[in-house]
């Protein structure tokens, strides 16, 4: 169901490109993703933030899975750091990519990262000493299991977009069954740690720190598959690195998102869509909002 308020909104936020317009100047993201058997997340979330509109993406993955992922995107930069014997990135990683941190603009961490403990280590550091605008997807959000009091101290209000099952993982209780439940939960959870989130499921709710909420009509059932969440933390990353507020970002990406997934099922159908479709009609879903 398309959304003629939000679109508005999008078109405001989202004007034409400038002629003289620079690659830097449509943000720099860092997506740090992947590991040994999880690198399909670090390549759908990279390439994602392209495809909406990112200037320079360049994606940090451990050493060990480096030379699967430098040979699938030639328009990805990837950066190798170093792994644990388990081919997850290694915290003793964390200055090199702290000195990399300083020439982004935005920053996306979790997909595929795995839960060794020591990258889950590493991502609680980043988390605590980031100085740029943080995605915290998949992962990086099972790493705040007993944790979540870190996001208080973040530099600048992250967005979260964890599934049901991180999102309790994170911050316990049960899992919201209701519409209302979910929208509840979310917005106290988006004022007591001080983060915007946006809890995927049917009708994702995208909630922020000052009460705020949005209920995304977009999507459908085919967009229930491995992979459509990195998709998402793409979009959103390349849309905070265009210089949109963490609020909007978040809203805007699951509604061009599912709006992506709804053109791609027209073609597909709901079995057989996979998350590399949504990619493939995410540029249609933008020209028909901006247009």
């Amino acid at each position: 169901m398309r959304d003629p308020k939000i679109e508005r909104e999008i078109r405001r936020a989202w004007p034409p490109r400038p002629r003289r317009a620079n690659k830097k100047d449509f943000g720099r993201v860092f997506i740090l993703a992947g590991s040994r058997g999880l690198t399909g997340a670090a390549i759908l979330t990279s390439f994602a933030a392209l495809r909406a509109g990112a200037g320079l993406v360049t994606l940090g993955c451990p050493d060990k899975v480096y030379p699967v992922l430098a040979r699938r995107h030639p328009e990805v930069m990837v950066h190798p750091f170093p792994s644990t014997p388990a081919g997850s990135l290694a915290e003793s990683g964390f200055s090199a990519i702290s000195r990399f941190l300083k020439t982004q603009d935005v920053m996306a961490l979790g997909p595929g990262l795995g839960r060794h403990p020591n990258t889950e280590r590493l991502i609680r550091k980043i988390l605590l000493h980031s100085s740029i605008p943080l995605i915290v997807d998949a992962d990086a959000v099972n790493a705040l299991e007993g944790w979540g009091q870190l996001l208080k101290k973040c530099k600048k209000i992250p967005i979260l977009t964890p599934h049901p099952g991180e999102f309790v993982r994170a911050f316990s209780g049960k899992k919201p069954q209701t519409d209302q439940e979910r929208k509840k939960r979310a917005l106290e959870t988006a004022h007591a740690f001080r983060i915007v989130l946006a809890l995927k499921g049917y009708r994702t709710v995208v909630a922020s720190p000052s009460g705020r909420i949005y209920v995304n009509p977009t999507g459908n059932p085919g967009m229930a598959t491995g992979g459509t969440g990195d998709v998402l933390t793409g979009i959103i990353a390349a849309l905070r690195g265009q210089g949109m507020n963490p609020y909007n970002a978040a809203c805007f990406g699951v509604y061009l998102h599912g709006l992506a997934g709804d053109l791609a099922v027209r073609k597909m159908g709901e079995v057989s869509l996979v998350a590399g479709d949504l990619v493939e009609f995410l540029p249609q879903a933008i020209q028909q909002v901006l247009e």
